[in-house]
């Protein structure tokens, strides 16, 4: 097994540890309501602590019922995890794009392709002579102003 296999193994049973120990030991028994979310916890501890609180603002929209919100809010979690299951495609397609054109160019360094119509950037220069051929080439098809012929 390797060593991210391992890895995966582990965090995969301690997100499996975290669902199933408050359900075995029992915790939130003695509460009515034990899993509720973290907004209906705090509006009960605030009319707990001072029962003439009024909130600052009221909600833009109230679902009519508790199945609603669950819809929309599952809508929401999903929407997210697809804008970041697409940012993290993406990004990592760029980098094996950048890691593919990167091993093209050195396999084709200093080979001339038939199929790219020319060079692929490298010369064919006898270190000798001076000359370079393939700057030679690429100048054959241009004028003297520098336009294409």
């Amino acid at each position: 097994m390797s060593r991210n296999a391992k890895i995966n193994t582990l965090l995969l049973l301690i997100v499996a540890a975290l669902a199933v120990l408050p359900l075995a030991l029992g915790l939130g028994d003695h509460k009515e309501e034990p899993f509720t979310g973290a907004d209906a916890e705090a509006e009960t501890a605030i009319t707990e602590l001072r029962p003439d609180y009024e909130p600052w603002f009221s909600p833009l929209y109230e679902p009519p019922s508790g199945e609603i919100e669950s819809a929309l809010f599952a809508l929401q979690a999903a929407l997210g995890a697809g804008v970041l299951a697409y940012y993290f495609g993406v990004r990592r397609g760029r980098r094996q794009g950048a890691a593919r054109a990167e091993a093209a160019g050195a396999e084709g360094q200093g080979v001339k392709t038939a199929a790219a119509g020319g060079d692929v950037g490298a010369s064919t220069a006898d270190p000798g002579s001076g000359t370079d051929s393939g700057a030679a080439e690429s100048r054959a098809g241009s004028s003297a102003d520098g336009q294409d012929a």
